[in-house]
């Protein structure tokens, strides 16, 4: 009955909160408005803003559970929300206290059957992170466990007690304030809180099973099982349940602990170049990336004498992205755009993608990634550090409205790659802060273009070839049909069919002349960059046809 009490106390409490902020939302930003109050709404919506923000981080970090995945979550949703909660909210980190080890063993020995010290050699009582889901600790194997394996030392990661029901209260409440929310035309014409909800619930549900981790764990390193730059920990299956997760201890020099890596003769500008190429490799080549690619989750491995001086090693694959092939031809079209600092086609590639609604006039926003390109376009972090703020002040005043007000939403594989890319810029530049994210973006973006037009080439040569196919047999199929008029086998009931005819065949071979052209031409041009001699050659004789096609009419007119 406690148990029970808690969690309606809980659920209370997540609701009071939400209904008190959306009086004073009502009061502020609707009501006050429509009595001509407006200046006096807008003079403090900033401070409101951030004190909303500060007391959500402190119910959240009081609470634990997912409140404080929801403040991570709301804090990179720059599409929903204004920059005075995601600011507020992006430091936002698992601020809770570790969970009693007695409890942590009493879990761990009901999942895996049997008392921590029959199954494992040993396990530190002192845990080497904790957060709101649960938290883990070092470890070893038993002799024999470790014998199958192939290593010894582990890191046990273990539920906190009662996650579930947490879990499931929280999202009854998230539920709830998402139904309310969804009744305010406001809200509704922006976002679809229910939906986004329930991305966010099933996101959740995973990060709670780590048979589901586990098996993210085995196909992130299926990807780079021949890949000397990325090490990944191995499950030790055995010993792994829905709520325990045992996995190889691969701790190593932190990704962003310089000293750590020069003194282990490692340069951090080389690191952050090859950790944003892993990245942009998982992205675009493999379509399943590491959506939690924060310094935590990320260790540099010395390998002396190894293929590599180092490795990049990954933790935690609670939160792993996809990207479906449709979305991720659509991502390289906006990378594209961005590569070449195109506006209009930013827009464009960006509604292919279904962030923009079709309602959505895109002009103002076009005008605004023009200008935004022609300012910053191809700046570094540490050139961007050098503006003069008030420029980047008057850029947001001027379109900051402007981007907040069209009718769009960030998907949540969408998101989930922002949230990817925004990490990985974030570490590189700690390890870099001259590193330019254009840098590692174009060589990708250079790629691409390469493809599209190998692609173009492809499909031109593809209907050349078809086209010809068509224009070798059209002479033939004509004669067939003339053939058949001649011998009587092919009736008209018009005494000018004959003629017609001929109309018909000279017609025809003026389009199969044309035809030829098309073929030689675009051979020649196929051919001219590799064989210059025979696709000069085949260009100028498509010269021939051309003439053919253009002038044999002119005679017999």
């Amino acid at each position: 009955m406690a148990d029970a009490g808690s969690s309606r106390a809980r659920y209370r409490r997540i609701l009071r909160f939400a209904a008190r902020y959306m009086v004073q939302a009502w009061w502020f930003e609707l009501f006050l408005p429509r009595i001509g109050l407006s200046r006096l709404a807008a003079r403090g919506r900033a401070a409101r803003l951030q004190r909303l923000a500060r007391r959500f981080h402190a119910l959240a970090v009081s609470l634990g559970g997912l409140m404080i995945k929801v403040g991570q979550f709301m804090s990179s949703r720059l599409d929903v929300l204004p920059p005075e909660i995601t600011k507020e909210l992006e430091g936002l980190q698992d601020e809770v206290p570790p969970v009693e080890f007695a409890a942590i063993r009493a879990l761990a020995e009901a999942e895996l059957g049997a008392p921590l010290e029959s199954v494992f050699a040993s396990v530190d009582p002192v845990p080497v992170a904790a957060a709101s889901l649960g938290q883990a600790h070092r470890g070893r194997l038993s002799p024999a466990d470790a014998a199958d394996a192939g290593f010894a030392d582990v890191v046990v990661k273990v539920q906190r007690p009662g996650i579930e029901k947490i879990v499931d209260v929280d999202l009854a409440a998230l539920r709830r304030v998402a139904g309310w929310l969804d009744r305010v035309t406001v809200v509704a014409a922006h976002v679809d809180l229910p939906v986004l909800i329930e991305e966010f619930a099933a996101t959740s549900l995973e990060e709670i099973d780590y048979f589901h981790e586990s098996r993210n764990a085995a196909r992130f390193a299926e990807n780079f099982a021949d890949d000397p730059r990325v090490r990944v920990p191995e499950v030790a299956w055995e010993r792994t349940t829905r709520r325990v997760l045992t996995l190889e201890d691969v701790t190593a020099v932190k990704i962003i602990d310089l000293d750590g890596l020069r003194a282990a003769g490692i340069d951090p500008a080389e690191v952050a170049s090859e950790f944003a190429t892993v990245m942009f490799d998982q992205l675009f080549r493999d379509g399943y990336f590491h959506a939690d690619p924060h310094p935590g989750n990320l260790f540099v491995t010395p390998t002396p004498g190894g293929q590599r001086p180092w490795r990049l090693t990954f933790v935690d694959f609670g939160m792993m992205g996809e990207v479906p092939d449709r979305l991720r031809r659509d991502l390289q079209a906006v990378m594209i755009a961005v590569a070449s600092r195109n506006g209009k086609q930013l827009i464009d590639s960006i509604r292919d993608v279904g962030v923009l609604l079709p309602s959505a006039d895109t002009a103002e926003l076009e005008r605004a990634m023009t200008a935004l390109f022609a300012r910053f376009g191809g700046m570094g972090f540490a050139e961007l550090q050098k503006v003069d703020p008030r420029e980047f002040q008057a850029f947001a005043t001027e379109f900051g409205d402007v981007i907040r007000s069209l009718p769009f939403q960030l998907p949540e594989n969408f998101l989930l790659i922002v949230r990817a890319v925004s990490l990985t810029s974030g570490v590189c530049s700690s390890l870099e802060p001259d590193f330019n994210m254009w840098d590692a973006v174009e060589p990708y973006a250079a790629q691409l273009v390469r493809d599209e037009r190998g692609n173009v080439v492809q499909g031109f040569a593809r209907e050349a070839v078809t086209v010809a196919g068509i224009a070798a047999r059209l002479p033939r199929r004509l004669d067939d049909v003339v053939t058949r008029l001649e011998e009587g086998r092919l009736t008209a009931e018009s005494p000018k069919a004959e003629l017609r005819m001929r109309a018909l065949e000279r017609v025809v071979r003026r389009a199969v002349s044309a035809v030829l052209f098309a073929g030689l031409f675009i051979g020649g041009a196929v051919l001219r960059p590799d064989e210059p001699v025979a696709g000069t050659t085949l260009m100028v004789v498509s010269v021939l046809p051309l003439l053919h096609a253009v002038f044999s009419g002119f005679g017999r007119r």
